[in-house]
């Protein structure tokens, strides 16, 4: 059975305001007295935490261990005055965000300055367990003509500053200004990947292969494949079918020939799901063509089917996609819950998702 892993970002708000508070040390030191969760860690602004489940092997295990970890740390967050949210980006910001103390957030800073300030980003990254990099590899060229339908599916970040912004993935906008970003190349082999990822250390802000942003790349650290396309979620019952979907392509049969869409259309169509989500039309990888988006999504979801049903994921997998169709995304669940209660309608929300 392939193996998955989930890295989730949250944000500590104001109950208030909705901005960011830097109180994340305080929250992390309470959830470990709280729970087992030992892999509880600090994030690059002093307002951000991230979860890093365990070695998960069934869509059960991961209900577990994601499920009892958002529990408790929602009611640490209550009883300490902040709300926990799972949003690619927070609702409104303050000038005087904190770094997270710490060697490599101040490295990062200094290559990257003024767009350190905007850098107030939450994402869910999915680990893929693969034998070896060269799987891993092939699952980053399996996985490039369907990462902007997974960003579709996934898109929770439609406010800033206080403000709608119209997109359905502000946080995907912010993280094309970094030296690397978006859709991986088409690489031939890991020596291929190693020879061209060499050659960016030292370029703009890449100081090493961690801060290569791209959506899908090896892992540095694991044998895992880490597809970092997804906003944060709302809430678990969306990052684990997320979290199987991805799974599911990658273990699904496939040829891997060289890719049939080109580079810059690819980039274009990744842009083009920040912006509508679920709404609009997307790239279909099959004819290079703007094709409802409700079609590719589903077409994704038949590409993924021999890998999840392989996992008994299917069925779970088919309702989310369904729901998702039907109900939207994150972002369009932020937006009603805003038009019908303001700031507090939408923080009961990411309070209570």
């Amino acid at each position: 059975m392939t193996t998955i892993g989930l890295e989730e970002e949250f944000m500590l708000l104001d109950p208030r305001t909705l901005a960011p508070v830097g109180r994340a040390a305080e929250v992390i030191e309470a959830v470990r007295m709280t729970v087992h969760a030992p892999f509880v860690t600090s994030e690059f602004y002093a307002s951000q935490l991230e979860y890093a489940s365990p070695i998960l092997s069934t869509s059960e295990d991961a209900s577990r261990a994601l499920g009892s970890f958002r529990v408790a740390l929602a009611e640490i967050a209550a009883r300490l005055g902040v709300v926990a949210a799972g949003v690619g980006l927070p609702f409104d910001v303050t000038d005087d965000a904190r770094l997270t103390p710490g060697a490599r957030y101040l490295d990062i800073a200094d290559h990257f300055g003024a767009i350190v300030a905007d850098h107030q980003l939450n994402g869910l990254h999915v680990h893929v367990g693969v034998p070896d990099r060269e799987a891993a590899i092939r699952a980053s060229n399996r996985l490039r003509p369907w990462l902007p339908a997974l960003l579709a599916l996934s898109g929770n970040s439609p406010f800033w500053h206080g403000r709608d912004t119209g997109f359905a993935s502000w946080r995907c906008i912010h993280i094309r200004r970094w030296t690397t970003s978006g859709i991986p190349p088409y690489f031939r082999d890991a020596d291929d990947y190693d020879a061209r990822a060499t050659r960016l250390l030292g370029v703009g802000g890449t100081t090493d292969i961690g801060t290569l942003n791209w959506a899908a790349r090896p892992s540095a650290k694991y044998p895992t494949v880490e597809v970092r396309v997804f906003d944060a979620q709302l809430d678990a019952t969306t990052s684990i079918p997320l979290a199987l979907l991805t799974r599911g392509v990658i273990a699904s049969p496939s040829v891997d020939d060289e890719p049939a869409l080109a580079q810059e259309l690819l980039d274009a169509a990744l842009w083009h799901a920040a912006r509508y989500g679920m709404s609009a039309g997307l790239v279909d990888p099959a004819s290079g063509s703007m094709r409802p988006a409700a079609e590719v999504v589903r077409r994704l979801l038949q590409v993924a089917k021999p890998g999840l049903e392989a996992h008994g994921d299917h069925e779970r997998v088919a309702a989310f996609v369904d729901r998702t169709i039907a109900d939207g995304t994150g972002a369009d669940r932020q937006r009603r819950a805003y038009a019908r209660g303001g700031r507090d309608g939408l923080g009961e929300l990411l309070a209570n998702p």
